[in-house]
């Protein structure tokens, strides 16, 4: 699986042939050792599949298959099926040209195109034996952008108005915002508020697990 996907179907093949094998067989694979335990495990599900797919982007600010325009989303399921927890989309970039407009912010662009990468999460499953599973390549439907929209149009006006503190976890039926740092000391300057030096914790959007199960339960009725 080396190199970069040159197309759509290529980039699909790929993960279709990981659906199936465990999270040991492929990081064996890869020469990719197993995190020793769960609290080292943040993210590495998501770089493993990153790495065997050929992902361009790493951190930076564009969709994982920059080529592609296809953004990569790994989704921890429970024993159900059902996504475990919200899924991280961006960092919410806190000046007010990233904020202006729908069609050009970074949450629209990430999520145009995903391919969604389920695996195996529940805790009473060994690591080096979870699961990956079926990839489901997947574009908003009009509906979910829609509300995906005006989820972020109402969130971002908040923090254009000065109350990003006052913004909850509650908010947003689809689209949330939430605290994104390695640690409570982390501070970001948010540039919305000319003449001040407004300090603030990093955020970032995340979906929520009832948006992630439609992806998941639509993929299931339409085979």
């Amino acid at each position: 699986m080396n190199g970069t996907p040159a197309s759509e179907h290529d980039l699909l093949t790929r993960a279709k042939t990981l659906a199936g094998i465990t999270l040991q067989q492929l990081a064996s694979q890869l020469a990719v050792p197993l995190p020793a335990n769960m609290t080292q495990a943040k993210g590495w599900t998501g770089n493993l599949l990153e790495l065997a797919l050929g992902a361009t982007a790493s951190s930076t600010p564009q969709p994982d298959f920059v080529n592609l325009g296809i953004e990569l989303k790994t989704l921890p399921v429970n024993s159900l099926g059902r996504p475990k927890e919200s899924t991280y989309v961006c960092v919410v970039q806190l000046n007010p040209t990233a904020l202006a407009n729908w069609e050009t912010s970074l949450v629209r662009e990430k999520l145009a195109q995903v391919l969604w990468i389920p695996y195996e999460a529940d805790n009473r499953i060994p690591m080096s034996a979870r699961r990956i599973g079926s990839p489901i390549l997947w574009r908003p439907s009009p509906e979910q952008q829609k509300q995906l929209r005006h989820d972020w149009q109402e969130l971002t006006d908040m923090i254009v108005l000065g109350q990003i503190e006052q913004i909850s976890s509650s908010m947003g039926k689809y689209l949330q915002i939430r605290p994104k740092a390695a640690n409570s000391r982390m501070r970001v300057r948010d540039r919305n508020q000319p003449g001040t030096s407004a300090i603030t914790l990093p955020r970032g959007f995340y979906l929520r697990p009832c948006f992630t199960r439609q992806v998941l339960e639509h993929e299931g009725n339409t085979g």
